[in-house]
């Protein structure tokens, strides 16, 4: 029997009746979720060393185990072993061979209770994923498509509490699944009855906290955020604008200084008429100088917070200065808080914001006093210089 052939034929029929059948609320029973426990049934199969038929029997088991739920969701096994039947019979393959491609379909029903090796093989492909590091992201696919089905909200804690039933009921049958599965399996469980919330004291918190932040809750929560961002960026922006301005001024200055230094009060004892001037461009870049270093010179805060602070959320835990003196373990039991209470999280994003402004609002006017000192003063300066020099040859 050419099985290599068939499975090939077997492969392009139940990939053409997915497509065919497209539905977009299979997030999880679709295409991919079949490919992936064919894969998963060949790597157990290929385990346990089985023969042409044998494995056959496995692989097409497990393309057509979930075909159903195109059809019939509620009997999607009964549906798929009745589709399985009908292609393989086309195909002329043996009777018995069908028989247990049927058999092994049937036995992926819940609770699984398969019968011999090759059912084991196939029962364990099936839920392979409750084992393996992909856990997560295969279960909220299955609660999305449960969602899309039901046209309703499946609360994470109910859907919790059903997905822990199911892995205390299950259990793998091979001895190979159960070699390199169980232990990560455990894990999966223990991280889910972890986050399950079963204490009604906590569920009641958990209800009062929604009420009282069921204003907040109608907030556009991605666009709080891009606003958010993007005043931080544009305060940045200026800041940086700052800082650069006041650099030209204080380079400029100490260029001018160096010359007045350097060349013109060497010459003041034979041009005394110059000495006003002189002393009048002196103080102007001085001047100019002391207001643009104003402007650049950092004022740090204590950098230390009290856990009143963190309880009464008077402190901003984003700004270094506020915490650079404390210990890890401070900062982070304070970010840790921060982070779980949203108006902290907020009214900390809020002041930091408002710091921002105020620090840019002091540097610009500091600034702005030092360009103009620098433009109506060296206007004076040349004035003078032009004033001075004109004396004299008169």
């Amino acid at each position: 029997m050419q099985y290599r052939e068939i499975l090939d034929q077997l492969r392009a029929h139940v990939a053409g009746l997915f497509h065919a059948h497209n539905d977009e609320r299979f997030t999880y029973h679709n295409l991919q979720h079949t490919e992936q426990v064919v894969e998963n049934a060949v790597r157990i199969a290929n385990h346990y060393q089985l023969a042409d038929e044998e494995f056959f029997i496995v692989v097409a088991a497990s393309w057509f185990h979930d075909l159903g739920y195109l059809f019939d969701c509620s009997k999607h096994e009964d549906c798929g072993e009745g589709i399985a039947r009908a292609f393989l019979t086309e195909k002329q393959v043996d009777q018995k061979v069908i028989d247990q491609v049927s058999g092994c379909i049937l036995a992926t029903k819940m609770p699984q209770n398969p019968v011999g090796l090759l059912q084991q093989i196939v029962c364990d492909a099936d839920l392979y994923h409750l084992g393996s590091d992909n856990f997560k992201q295969r279960n909220k696919l299955m609660r999305k498509e449960a969602q899309a089905f039901c046209n309703t909200e499946i609360d994470r804690n109910v859907w919790r509490a059903k997905t822990i039933a199911l892995f205390k009921n299950h259990h793998y049958h091979t001895d190979f699944c159960q070699k390199i599965l169980n232990d990560k399996k455990a894990q999966n469980l223990a991280e889910m009855e972890n986050k399950l919330i079963t204490q009604p004291e906590v569920e009641a918190t958990v209800v009062s906290k929604k009420e009282k932040n069921k204003r907040n809750d109608d907030r556009p929560e991605r666009g709080v955020e891009t606003m958010f961002r993007i005043s931080s960026t544009n305060h940045q922006r200026l800041s940086d604008m700052a800082d650069n301005k006041a650099h030209i001024m204080i380079s400029t200055n100490s260029i001018i200084l160096s010359v007045i230094l350097s060349l013109l009060l060497r010459k003041l004892e034979d041009n005394p008429h110059l000495i006003i001037p002189t002393l009048l461009l002196l103080i102007i870049c001085v001047v100019t100088m002391v207001f643009s270093i104003l402007a650049t010179r950092p004022s740090i805060p204590e950098g230390v917070f009290t856990p009143e602070d963190i309880k009464e959320k008077r402190v901003n835990l984003l700004f270094f200065g506020n915490f650079y003196r404390m210990s890890l373990t401070d900062y982070e039991g304070g970010m840790l808080k921060m982070m779980e209470d949203r108006d902290f999280l907020y009214g900390s994003l809020i002041k930091d914001v408002y710091a921002q402004g105020v620090v840019l609002g002091r540097k610009y006017r500091l600034l702005r006093v030092a360009y103009n000192v620098f433009m109506f003063g060296i206007v004076a300066a040349v004035l003078a210089f032009i004033t001075a020099s004109a004396m004299v040859t008169m």
